[in-house]
């Protein structure tokens, strides 16, 4: 009996070793990028980030993004729901970190039809039908190309466009940023410069509310 105890006690112990220093590795990490976003404010947002909301909102939401990834695609109605209950209050500034094998295509594309004025609805289009040219892990432009057209773009244009060096710049520039600040999975969002530290909704919603409150 005495030893089962000591057994169970050694047991709580260790568990509790686990823990504390699983909190103590998130917590560092936390700590981390915080200081890498303090000290790289410049690769936090650039002058050509497409930007949803009002200009002087109070809120700033940067999201690194990857057009193919799920979680990008579940998170954004939810995001645009809270933009919608605080109107002028938020913006939302888009950010390209393209994990997914051939993710840098779409998201070339998606510049591109930002030059033809239809940036949200192309990037909304995408994330809707994902299911369609994302398969495996894998973004396929060439099965993402006909979803746009639907949008009535000049595909012809379009697909010129993705070829020139200045949106190759856009996204190349957006996944140099997206190192410098230690982003390695997406979504990885940013409320008033401060990392959203646990990802979930609640944490999300929490993090964009305490920043309204704020003076």
């Amino acid at each position: 009996m005495k030893q089962k105890t000591i057994f169970i006690a050694a047991a709580v112990a260790l568990l509790a070793l686990f823990v504390g220093g699983t909190l103590m590795f998130k917590q560092q990490q936390h700590t981390q990028v915080a200081e890498q976003v303090q000290s790289n404010q410049a690769a936090l947002m650039r002058m050509h980030s497409p930007i949803l909301g009002a200009t002087n909102a109070k809120v700033t939401i940067v999201e690194f993004l990857d057009p193919a990834c799920e979680a990008c695609a579940a998170f954004y109605p939810f995001v645009k729901d809270i933009m919608a209950k605080h109107p002028e209050q938020i913006r939302l500034v888009v950010r390209y970190a393209p994990l997914h094998q051939g993710a840098d295509q779409v998201a070339m594309a998606l510049e591109a039809a930002r030059k033809q004025g239809k940036y949200w609805e192309a990037l909304e289009a995408l994330l809707a039908t994902q299911a369609q040219w994302a398969i495996n892990h894998q973004a396929d432009v060439n099965r993402a190309l006909p979803i746009l057209a639907q949008l009535g773009l000049d595909m012809a244009q379009l697909q010129r466009d993705m070829q020139s060096p200045a949106i190759a710049a856009i996204v190349q520039q957006d996944i140099a940023d997206a190192q410098t600040l230690g982003v390695n999975k997406t979504p990885t969002y940013f409320v008033n410069g401060q990392p959203l530290q646990s990802f979930g909704y609640q944490q999300l919603s929490d993090l964009i509310n305490k920043a309204l409150s704020a003076p």
